[in-house]
């Protein structure tokens, strides 16, 4: 029993001692793709560092009591790290973007039904996302990594929503927007690399009021087939941040960033383009990776300046990507 006592010691010292590593190394702000991947793992680390903290406690362990006490309190300092950066998406921490009264919430002129998903150009089964759909009725829905074939997929809810802008690629970064309501001078922007394009378009409400809607999809921090996008991925946020603090009415910002929240490009995005992360206060929403548990994060996101109120949030159940779809439904206020 003491052999095994001791070799869970070393086991506790050894994982304790990477996990603080990885969380004093994920505070440092470097245009590193390492550095910067390891801001994904926040929630993970959290829990290694719980379990960590509480094998110690139970394990009682007497042997060598200095490095048991500096063990002890590298792991509740690197626990109260992480908990400090993901304590803002708990249920206790404020809402920047307000929950509707029941008078907003009832208002339908001014109101917005959001669907995005992540379909993974490589899904070829596209009846659960169609089913989904149909069954949620979105006023706008934002499919991303769509290539010419989800083009043709998505091609049968076309009689529900006249209003579509399709950009397709085989490169992982196509969009689809498809709309019950109209749009108003949609675009396509190039924010860093030239095949990867955004979405710049009006949407116009029931009510007569026109918002901004941006579709992004940017690059990701480490190396893929955009490897000059390493260590730069705040370039496409900052681009579409600044154009947000230009316009002249309601926007919204909604994608697969690519980034987690709480990651210092995420949260710079939001100061800089004076946008509010709607999961704030209220979860983590992981949309990724949909087929693995144990590896999960928030990378699909959806900001909103001042004049909107949110009704509903929540993450939608797989349809095949390895993305869960994102929902939300908005009010405009006065």
């Amino acid at each position: 029993m003491h052999f095994f006592k001791r070799i869970a010691g070393y086991l506790l010292a050894v994982v304790g001692t990477l996990a603080l590593v990885v969380t004093l190394l994920s505070l440092f702000n470097a245009s590193v793709w390492w550095l910067q991947v390891l801001d994904f793992f926040r929630f993970q680390t959290l829990i290694l560092h719980a379990l960590v903290l509480l094998g110690l406690v139970l394990l009682g362990w007497q042997r060598h009591r200095t490095a048991r006490l500096l063990l002890l309190v590298g792991t509740g300092v690197g626990l109260a790290l992480q908990a400090h950066l993901l304590l803002p998406y708990s249920p206790l921490a404020t809402r920047p973007v307000p929950d509707a009264t029941p008078a907003q919430a009832s208002n339908p002129a001014g109101r917005l039904r959001l669907l995005e998903i992540n379909v993974y150009m490589k899904n070829r089964k596209a009846a659960p996302l169609l089913q989904l759909v149909r069954d949620v009725q979105p006023d706008v829905l934002l499919a991303v990594e769509t290539d010419t074939w989800w083009v043709q997929a998505l091609r049968p809810l076309q009689p529900q929503y006249p209003y579509r802008l399709e950009l397709p690629r085989d490169n992982t970064y196509g969009l689809v927007l498809y709309s019950r309501l109209p749009l108003v001078d949609p675009q396509e922007h190039i924010l860093q690399q030239k095949n990867v394009p955004s979405i710049r378009t009006g949407l116009r409400l029931p009510n007569g009021r026109v918002v901004t809607f941006y579709g992004v999809h940017p690059t990701p921090p480490f190396p893929d087939n955009y490897p000059n996008s390493v260590g730069m991925k705040d370039v496409a946020l900052r681009k579409v941040g600044r154009m947000v603090k230009q316009e002249t009415r309601p926007a919204l910002v909604c994608g697969d960033f690519n980034d987690v929240s709480w990651s210092h490009t995420t949260r710079m995005f939001e100061a800089d383009g004076e946008l509010y992360n709607v999961s704030l206060g209220r979860g983590l929403f992981n949309t990724f990776d949909a087929h693995w548990f144990p590896i999960r994060w928030p990378l699909d996101h959806l900001f909103v300046t001042k004049e909107f109120r949110l009704v509903e949030l929540k993450r939608l159940p797989s349809v095949d990507s390895d993305h869960f779809p994102l929902y939300a439904e908005l009010v405009l206020v006065d």
